[in-house]
């Protein structure tokens, strides 16, 4: 059980970054190579704008870094670690909703 507060703004903070389908994408992108702020725009059909907001959300639950090269900028998982955690957890999700086991779903609205 997570008692640290520290623990728990860390799951918070990684739970934020989830909240957006966008920053989603953008994880999992990264999770294949780091990328360049315009080449994963167009990758992901966003505005340059749009997704340095998201880049900015993700820089700031630390869950990404901005690499300088050259005069340009790459962004990469803070953690290869991330990249694992995001797997498994998709995975993780994937099966629970291909196997819901709550008796009273269908009587509660739950589990759905």
């Amino acid at each position: 059980m997570l008692t640290l507060a520290a623990d728990i703004e860390v799951l918070a903070r990684f739970g934020r970054a989830l909240a957006d389908p966008i920053r989603c994408r953008i994880l999992l992108a990264l999770r294949e190579a780091p990328a360049h702020p315009a080449d994963l725009a167009d990758a992901l059909e966003i505005s340059r704008t749009r997704l340095s907001n998201h880049l900015a959300c993700l820089r700031d639950c630390g869950l990404v870094f901005a690499v300088p090269v050259g005069r340009r900028t790459r962004y990469e998982l803070a953690d290869a670690r991330l990249g694992r955690a995001l797997d498994d957890l998709r995975t993780a999700m994937v099966a629970v909703e291909a196997d819901k086991t709550c008796a009273e779903a269908d009587e509660k609205g739950c589990c759905r």
